[in-house]
C-alpha cells in the first residue's frame, strides 16, 4: 500500500538537501570575500602604523635640540675641560653676577687662547683703569666655576694688581675686598677656596700692615680648612707669607686665631 505521509517526507528531505546544495557555493564565496576584505584592512592597517612610526622617528630626529645631540656625540674637548661653558646652549641657571658682567662686556679684557697657556689682553694698559669697582668685580669672580670665568677672574686679579700704584688704588678698597675674599675662602668647592687664598697673598704683597686691621676676619675659615691634610701645606706658606708682608703685628693675629701656627722668625 502506497504511504503518503513517507512519500512527503522523503520529498520534502530531499529538497532540503538540494536548496543546501545550491546555498553551498554561494555560502562559500562570502566567507572568502568577507575574509579577504578582513585581510586587506589588516594589511592597510599595518602599513599606515608602519608610516606613523616613520613619521615620529623623523619628526623626532629634525626636533632634537644641539645640546642633546652634543651629549649623544660628545666632543674632544668636553673631555679635556668638562666645566667648560656653552655660550651656545641653554643654561639651567641665571647667569652669575660676574658672568652677566663679563658677557656685557664690563671687563675690559678678553681671554687669548693659546697653544701651550691662556692669557689676557686688555683693551687699554691696566695701570690706566681704575680700580673701582674693578678689582672687586675680579674678585667677587673668584667664587665661578665654570670657563672662562675662573681663568678670567683669577689672572685679571692678579695682574691688576702688579699695575704701578696698585698699593695706592687697592688699600681704600679692602673694606669691600675682604668681605669678597672670605666668600671664596668658605666657598664649598676647594679650587675656589685656593683661588681666594692666591688672591689673599697677592693681595698682602701689594697692601702691606693695611690688612693686618681685616686679616682677623679670615683666619677662622682658614683654621677650618687646616683640619684637611691637603690644604695644610698651601695654609701654612699662606700664613707664613702674610707674616712676612704683614710685620710683627700680623704674628699677634695669626697667633690668636691659630695656635698652632709656627712663625717664621722660629
Amino acid at each position: 500500500m502506497w504511504d503518503a505521509g513517507a512519500t512527503c517526507g522523503g520529498l520534502a528531505k530531499s529538497e532540503r538537501e538540494a536548496m543546501q546544495k545550491s546555498e553551498c557555493p554561494g555560502g562559500v564565496q562570502l566567507k572568502n570575500k568577507v575574509t579577504g576584505n578582513c585581510n586587506q584592512r589588516t594589511s592597510s592597517n599595518t602599513q599606515i602604523n608602519h608610516r606613523s612610526a616613520v613619521q615620529r622617528s623623523k619628526s623626532s630626529s629634525s626636533t632634537r635640540s644641539p645640546e642633546s645631540v652634543r651629549k649623544l656625540h660628545p666632543r674632544p674637548s668636553d673631555k679635556l675641560n668638562p666645566k667648560t661653558i656653552n655660550p651656545f646652549g641653554e643654561q639651567s641657571r641665571a647667569p652669575t653676577a660676574f658672568a652677566a658682567i663679563y658677557s656685557k662686556g664690563g671687563i675690559p679684557c678678553r681671554l687669548v687662547h693659546g697653544s701651550v697657556k691662556h692669557r689676557l689682553q686688555w683693551e687699554c694698559p691696566p695701570e690706566n683703569l681704575a680700580f673701582d669697582p674693578l678689582l672687586i668685580t675680579l674678585a667677587e669672580g673668584l667664587r665661578e666655576t665654570k670657563h672662562p670665568y675662573t681663568f678670567v677672574s683669577k689672572e685679571g686679579f692678579k695682574e691688576l694688581l702688579l699695575v704701578k700704584g696698585a698699593s695706592e688704588k687697592a688699600m681704600p678698597l679692602l673694606p669691600r675686598l675682604i668681605p669678597v675674599l672670605k666668600a671664596a675662602l668658605v666657598h664649598s668647592d676647594d679650587e675656589v677656596f685656593e683661588r681666594g687664598l692666591t688672591a689673599l697673598v697677592q693681595l698682602s704683597v701689594i697692601v702691606g700692615p693695611s690688612l693686618n686691621d681685616h686679616l682677623k676676619h679670615l683666619l677662622t675659615s682658614l683654621s677650618k680648612r687646616l683640619m684637611d691634610k691637603k690644604f695644610k701645606e698651601p695654609i701654612t706658606s699662606a700664613l707664613q707669607k702674610l707674616e712676612q708682608h704683614g710685620g710683627s703685628g700680623s704674628l699677634t693675629i695669626i697667633k690668636s686665631k691659630i695656635p698652632t701656627y709656627c712663625s717664621i722668625c722660629c
